[in-house]
């Protein structure tokens, strides 16, 4: 293995632990580090006809086009006006490109393994939920992202392609 791909392993590995929490509507989640590209305020959106429900419409981030995610919506609340609290965090699955829109940005947290149940049966699909956080006294919803952005009553979304 050379130098330089041992260190993708070792940088790979290091991130496994480590989630980006946010807040929605009064709930603390997380994702996954290594899918986020960067956190954003809150840009310009452009409405785009027959879009699935839950997005928003897009935006150009440097050149490229991104469809923007409510996750309010995706998780059924109502729409918030949004505020100086409000952000965009920018994620990347594959080669799909797509930016959520959360209330706050909390903090980059370090769960490990052993702090995270998996996700209580209720005999409804929340797919979307990887597991329980424990953090200190408090709970993160993890989310898997790629089924948070895979939405089974619509249309997939056009892949972006990676500059």
């Amino acid at each position: 293995m050379s130098t330089a791909t041992a260190m993708a392993v070792e940088a790979i590995e290091e991130q496994q632990d480590l989630f980006l929490t946010f807040h929605v509507h009064g709930e603390d989640y997380g994702i996954a580090i290594q899918h986020v590209i960067e956190i954003i305020g809150i840009q310009r959106i452009t409405q785009v006809p027959e879009m699935p429900s839950c997005y928003k419409g897009i935006i150009n981030l440097r050149g490229r086009v991104i469809p923007m995610m409510d996750v309010r919506l995706r998780f059924g609340h109502e729409e918030k006006v949004h505020d100086d609290r409000t952000c965009f965090i920018v994620v990347q699955i594959q080669e799909t490109i797509v930016g959520l829109i959360v209330d706050q940005v909390k903090e980059v947290q370090e769960i490990s393994a052993e702090m995270i149940e998996p996700p209580p049966r209720t005999g409804h699909d929340n797919g979307y939920v990887l597991g329980i956080g424990k953090v200190a006294d408090e709970v993160k919803i993890l989310l898997d992202i790629e089924r948070l952005i895979a939405d089974e009553s619509s249309e997939e979304l056009p892949k972006e392609a990676i500059d």
